[in-house]
């Protein structure tokens, strides 16, 4: 039996506070008015957001050094057209955790750690991305490589006062907001022993069949229902957390970060109106958190794969060039992580020498990158918050 908590809705108050939001002190003026111009010349048609989960900069060069030496040419994420900074700090903290952070870009404000897109004291809060974009009648989908009910992207599914309420995030996955594509680990959030902080327990796999949705647990059956034309897909492929690429054995039935992407694609690129999809690397935050360098450097390394991956589909015809908007942007830094050497030229293949000065989250701005239509809005320095507008500027409901 499912026992169901949905959230409080509360519509009457919802367009004050979009226009509150969206004239906010943090979105550019001047710059902002020329993009919003140009949005309505080159129609966005799909918005990919991507996260790096916990990846700060010096992350990229240390990934950088290791595949590519350091002269080498840039990782793939690198290459995209724009780039900016974000402030990261939630609510009530200077430094966030991953639920605000991403809530801030799902549902444009402000929240307290641990909330999902949520306020905990009662008050309204807007539609995530996600939901705007199903109004819209495009396809949705979400990928991470932690459970799938983890903070991040349960930022554009769901809406819970505490992120820990994993199987509530995957019961409003499938019956509320309702994602075409649900890829990731956490078979365990969506049959659990017991209720969950929430009580909300039950088979939710189960309701996802009933509902439509192709349950697979290998790459082999992901493909298989790629290959059999399914339109809903739930791939859970771990209990918990997917296997780190540093520990993957070879010949593993676990898809890789790329793969899920590239499956992802496959299904949302049938929509007619488009679509939109998160994908997040999640263990660079969870390497970070080890202080493990090259835990971090194979999670870092496998997310920018993932890019290339979207950067081949994007570049595969002059449609989807014009009118895909990808967005690149972790949510805060782990770690404290710097590159302290070697003192010599290191070489291809060799992790630099790392210093941490924490195991936790930093308070420090990360970078952002993007392309598309409407991606002059992210070159510059900027709230987290003003990356859900630029998106729901791209998405046409400004």
């Amino acid at each position: 039996m499912i026992v169901a908590k949905r959230p409080l809705i509360m519509m009457a108050a919802t367009a004050a506070l979009l226009g509150a939001v969206l004239s906010g002190p943090g979105y550019p003026s001047g710059k902002g008015r020329r993009d919003r111009h140009e949005i309505r010349n080159r129609e966005v048609r799909n918005i990919i957001f991507m996260v790096p989960d916990g990846m700060g900069l010096a992350d990229v060069t240390a990934a950088r050094i290791f595949r590519n030496g350091i002269d080498g040419p840039p990782l793939h994420l690198e290459t995209l057209e724009e780039i900016g900074y974000q402030r990261t700090y939630s609510a009530n903290s200077a430094i966030t955790d991953s639920a605000p952070a991403a809530s801030a870009w799902a549902c444009g404000e402000k929240f307290n750690n641990g909330e999902i897109c949520f306020h905990g004291d009662g008050r309204p809060y807007l539609p995530s991305i996600l939901e705007l974009a199903k109004r819209k009648k495009m396809g949705t989908g979400l990928v991470a490589t932690s459970t799938i009910t983890h903070a991040t992207p349960a930022a554009f599914g769901a809406h819970v006062a505490n992120r820990n309420c994993e199987t509530e995030i995957a019961r409003q996955y499938i019956e509320v907001s309702k994602p075409d594509v649900i890829l990731g680990g956490g078979m365990k959030k969506f049959n659990p022993p017991s209720p969950d902080l929430c009580g909300t327990g039950g088979d939710i796999a189960a309701k996802a069949k009933q509902d439509g949705y192709s349950i697979v647990r290998t790459r082999d059956q992901m493909n298989s229902a790629l290959d059999a034309g399914e339109t809903k897909l739930l791939g859970l492929f771990a209990p918990e957390g997917m296997t780190p690429e540093i520990l993957r054995a070879d010949g593993t039935a676990e898809p890789h970060l790329k793969d899920m992407t590239v499956a992802a694609l496959t299904m949302l690129e049938k929509h007619r109106k488009g679509f939109f999809l998160m994908v997040e690397g999640s263990q660079v935050d969870w390497a970070n958190h080890a202080n493990d360098v090259k835990y971090q450097v194979g999670e870092t390394l496998a997310f920018d794969d993932a890019v290339k991956a979207v950067l081949d589909w994007i570049d595969s015809t002059p449609e989807r060039r014009n009118h895909t908007l990808l967005i690149i942007a972790p949510d805060h830094e782990t770690g404290g992580f710097a590159i302290n050497g070697p003192n010599r030229i290191p070489q291809p293949g060799e992790c630099v020498t790392a210093g941490w000065t924490s195991g936790n989250h930093t308070g420090t701005d990360v970078p952002v990158w993007a392309q598309g239509p409407g991606s002059e809005a992210v070159g510059r320095a900027l709230e987290n918050t003003d990356l859900y507008r630029i998106m729901r500027e791209a998405l046409g409901e400004l």
